[in-house]
């Protein structure tokens, strides 16, 4: 259930990441990596009523697809930091490369995962879920567009709030 509501938060911040060609129509692939970054104030990692995402947080993102291609394994392997914007997001574009698929059945095959890397956050600054390789990935042949949308991770405050969260 979680996962699912992440995925849903994910898409609705993505229209703050729309560049001006958005109008033009994609052509070749493009494969989108994103994920959320949240204070998880009760450090039970779930996202509560009183938790909230985190701008500024920089993300390590590793990702290795598989190139199709009939004569060799190839495979492309690179890792980028991204900084989360204002609603906590980060995301990753990959232009078309030649050969390379979006969402393959073999996780092994394809994926990507994220790394907390550091926060400027004083207040909310103890690493909680730290690496993430859950993803859904959802794969739209009609825009030829594919998305892979990494678990949540987050950090925690150095104490925990009993006055919202309980003992």
């Amino acid at each position: 259930m979680f996962p699912i509501l992440l995925f849903l938060l994910s898409t609705l911040f993505t229209q703050s990441f729309s560049t001006h060609n958005a109008h033009l129509k994609i052509i070749n692939p493009q494969i989108t990596v994103m994920g959320v970054v949240y204070c998880d104030i009760c450090s039970n990692n779930t996202f509560t009523k009183h938790s909230y995402f985190i701008p500024g947080v920089e993300v390590e993102i590793n990702c290795k697809f598989k190139a199709v291609s009939p004569r060799t394994k190839e495979h492309i392997e690179f890792s980028v930091n991204r900084t989360t914007n204002r609603f906590g997001m980060y995301k990753l574009e990959i232009s078309s490369v030649d050969g390379i698929q979006c969402a393959t059945k073999s996780a092994l095959e394809s994926s990507c995962q994220a790394c907390l890397m550091w926060t400027s956050s004083s207040s909310c600054n103890v690493p909680g879920y730290r690496t993430t390789t859950d993803e859904i990935a959802i794969n739209s042949k009609q825009d030829n567009v594919c998305f892979y949308s990494l678990g949540a991770l987050n950090y925690r405050p150095n104490e925990r709030n009993k006055a919202l969260c309980g003992n």
